[in-house]
C-alpha cells in the first residue's frame, strides 16, 4: 500500500470559549444564547472575516479558528475583547459574556476541514490557563510578534499541561505596552505616519478634585482645547473621541503618538474648588518623550474661556513659534456669556453622542435651559437641531420635531459663522431633514475651511454625501474622518459613507466591509446593520443578508425600506438598488 500523505502547515491558532458557561445557561438560557448569537454576528464574526480567520469548528461555548497570519490573530483577539468590554460595560456582573482565549503558532494536521495536532493542543491549554476576558499566548507567539503591535507582555512562566510532553511558556497579553526585555526580537514601532503638518492629540486631563461628578468640567475643557486647536488650518489635531479612548488609563506618551500619528501630545490635569480651578499642562513630543512646554493655572472660573485660549496659544507657540497674529485670532470663537448655559450643554453631551431618539429627548430640556440662558448660543442650537435630526429619522418622521430642528439648524449658522462644529451640526440636519443638500454642502465646507480637523464635519459630511448618492465625495470624506479620528465613537458616519459610496459603485466587498466596521462602531445603531444586509445582499450573500435584516427588525421594529427613502429624500440613483437590495435581504419595503 501507498503510503499516506499527510497534510500539516504552520498556522497560528486561536482558541476561546466563555467563563461560567453553564452558570449562565443555568439561570437564562434563551437569554444566554440570544445574546451569544448577537455577539457572534455583530461582533466576532465580522472581526474573524476582517482578519482573515478560518472558523474551524464552534462548541455551545467555544471557538477554535485558523489564522494564517499570528499579527492577525493577536489583531484579532485583542479586538473581540476589547468589543465585549465596551458591550458589557451596561449589563449586571451575573449575565456579562466573558471569553477566555488562547493562541499558539505551530504545526497543525489538516484533514477533512479538521484540523489536529499539538498546534491546536497548546491554543486549547492557554484557552484553559487564562482568566475571563484575558488573552493567553506561546512563547512561539510572543517570539514571532517581537514589537510589531502596540501591546503589553505579562510573562507568567512556563506551565506543565495536560497532553503536551514539555513545559510551555505563557505571557499574557496586557491593555498596553510595557517596558520588555525578554525578547531581543525589533519590529515595526512605526505605527500610523505622520502627517506632513505639525501633528497633537489632546488626552483626557486627569479630575484632581476629589469629586466624580467634577468628571464632565474637565472633559469639556479638553473639548475646547481641541476645538481652538483645530481652529489653526496648519495644524492637524486628533478628533476629542479618539483621544479619550486613553481616559482613566495611565498611558505611554511615546505610544499615544504611534498609535494615534501625531507628533505631539498635551496631557495636564484639574482641580476645581468652589469659584476656582487650577489646571496644569504640559506637551510632549511624542518620539522622543521631551516635555516641549509645561504650565500651571490657577484662576477664577469667571475667566474660563480666557485660560483655554491661554493654554491652546501657548501650546501652538511652542510648536510654531512665529505663529502669525491673524493664526492667533482664529483660535478664539464665540463663547456662551453665561457659564450656566455652558454647564448645561456639557451636562447634555453623554445623551446627544448616544444618538439614540430616547436619549436625544433626555438631552433637549438641558438645551433647551441652556438656551433660555443664552439665545444665540450657537453650539447648543447645533446639538439641539442633531437631538431632532435623530428623532425626526428614526422615531415617525413627526413635524414636531422636524420644524425645531430645521429652526435649531439655520439658528446655528446664523449665531455660528465661526463655529466649525456648529456648522457641522446644522450641515447634516438640512441634508437629512431639510433636504437642502446645496445649503448643508456650504455649511460642511465652512466648518472645514474654519476648522480642518472637524471631524464632526468629516463624518456628518460622508454619511450625508452618501445618501445623496454622491459616491466618491462620500468614500473621499470618510476615509479622511478615519485618518483624522481612528478610534472616535462617531466613527460609524465615515463607515455609512464608505459603506454607500461602494455599493453605488458596485464594489461590493468594500461595501461589507465598511459596514461591518460600522456595526462594530456602534452596534446597536440599526442603519448600520441596514447599510450591512444591502451590501451583502447585493454581493449575493443572501444568509447572511437576511440575518443582518432581522437585526434591523429587531432594533428598529416598525423599520421599512420606503420610509428610510423617504425619511431621507433618497435619490433614485441610490434608493432603486438600495430597496432591492433590502427586499432580497427580507426587509419589508
Amino acid at each position: 500500500m501507498a503510503e499516506e500523505r499527510v497534510n500539516r502547515r504552520l498556522a497560528a491558532i486561536l482558541c476561546a470559549d466563555i467563563a461560567g458557561y453553564s452558570r449562565l445557561m443555568g439561570a437564562d438560557e434563551e437569554g444566554t444564547l440570544a445574546a451569544l448569537k448577537a455577539h457572534r454576528r455583530e461582533l466576532i464574526d465580522p472581526l474573524l472575516a476582517q482578519h482573515q480567520g478560518r472558523i474551524v469548528k464552534t462548541t455551545g461555548d467555544g471557538i477554535l479558528v485558523e489564522f494564517a497570519s499570528v499579527i492577525d490573530a493577536v489583531r484579532c483577539a485583542v479586538m473581540i475583547q476589547q468589543g465585549m468590554e465596551d458591550r458589557n460595560a451596561s449589563i449586571v456582573d451575573s449575565q456579562r459574556i466573558l471569553f477566555r482565549i488562547g493562541i499558539n503558532l505551530g504545526d497543525i494536521i489538516i484533514e477533512d476541514g479538521d484540523i489536529f495536532g499539538d498546534g491546536v493542543n497548546v491554543a486549547a491549554r492557554l484557552e484553559a490557563l487564562a482568566q475571563p476576558g484575558e488573552i493567553y499566548v506561546s512563547g512561539s507567539v510572543r517570539e514571532q510578534l517581537g514589537e510589531k503591535l502596540p501591546l503589553g507582555f505579562a510573562d507568567i512562566g512556563e506551565h506543565n499541561v495536560k497532553n503536551i510532553a514539555r513545559p510551555i511558556h505563557v505571557y499574557r497579553i496586557e491593555k498596553r505596552r510595557e517596558p520588555d526585555t525578554t525578547v531581543a526580537a525589533k519590529g515595526d514601532k512605526r505605527g500610523l505616519a505622520l502627517p506632513t503638518r505639525p501633528s497633537i492629540a489632546v488626552l483626557p486631563f486627569q479630575n484632581m478634585s476629589g469629586d466624580p461628578d467634577q468628571e464632565y468640567f474637565c472633559d469639556g475643557m479638553v473639548e475646547d482645547i481641541i476645538t481652538g486647536l483645530s481652529r489653526i488650518k496648519w495644524l492637524f489635531v486628533i478628533a476629542r473621541n479618539s483621544s479619550f479612548v486613553y481616559k482613566g488609563r495611565a498611558v505611554d506618551v511615546k505610544q499615544v503618538g504611534r498609535d494615534l500619528g501625531v507628533r505631539y501630545v498635551l496631557e495636564g490635569s484639574v482641580r476645581k474648588g468652589g469659584n476656582r480651578v487650577r489646571i496644569t499642562s504640559q506637551l510632549i513630543e511624542g518620539e522622543s518623550g521631551q516635555h516641549v512646554w509645561a504650565e500651571r493655572y490657577d484662576r477664577s472660573l469667571d475667566d474660563i474661556f480666557a485660560l483655554q485660549d491661554e493654554i491652546t496659544l501657548n501650546v501652538v507657540g511652542a510648536i510654531e513659534p512665529s505663529l502669525r497674529q491673524a493664526e492667533i485670532e482664529r483660535v478664539k470663537r464665540e463663547r456662551p456669556e453665561n457659564l450656566g448655559a455652558y454647564d448645561l450643554l456639557l451636562r447634555a453631551l453623554p445623551d446627544v453622542y448616544a444618538a439614540m431618539p430616547e436619549q436625544a429627548g433626555k438631552a433637549l430640556p438641558l438645551l433647551n435651559r441652556a438656551l433660555a440662558l443664552e439665545p444665540d448660543y450657537a453650539l447648543a442650537h447645533g446639538f439641539a437641531s442633531w437631538c431632532h435630526e435623530i428623532r425626526f429619522v428614526r422615531a415617525g418622521q413627526k413635524p414636531e420635531d422636524r420644524d425645531p430642528a430645521i429652526q435649531h439648524a439655520h439658528a446655528a449658522i446664523t449665531h455660528g459663522p465661526d463655529d466649525a462644529n456648529a456648522l457641522a451640526l446644522a450641515g447634516f440636519t438640512l441634508a437629512n431633514v431639510a433636504h437642502d443638500m446645496l445649503a448643508a454642502r456650504k455649511a460642511f465646507e465652512q466648518a472645514l475651511a474654519i476648522s480642518p480637523s472637524c471631524f464632526l464635519a468629516l463624518t456628518f459630511g460622508a454619511a450625508a454625501f452618501g445618501w445623496k448618492a454622491d459616491a466618491e465625495r462620500a468614500i473621499e470624506w470618510g476615509e479622511r474622518g478615519s485618518r483624522l479620528s481612528p478610534f472616535d465613537r462617531l466613527l460609524y458616519g465615515c463607515a455609512h459613507g464608505i459603506a454607500l459610496g461602494n455599493f453605488l459603485l458596485g464594489q461590493n466587498d468594500k461595501a461589507v466591509e465598511a459596514a461591518q466596521r460600522a456595526v462594530q462602531a456602534k452596534p446597536e445603531f440599526s442603519i448600520s446593520h441596514v447599510l450591512l444586509a444591502a451590501a451583502l445582499a447585493q454581493a449575493g450573500r443572501l444568509e447572511e443578508a437576511k440575518a443582518a435584516a432581522a437585526r434591523v427588525l429587531a432594533l428598529q421594529p416598525g423599520f421599512s425600506a420606503g420610509g428610510l427613502c423617504a425619511a431621507l429624500a433618497i435619490p433614485p440613483a441610490l434608493a432603486t438598488p438600495l430597496s432591492a437590495a433590502l427586499r432580497a435581504a427580507g426587509v419589508p419595503e
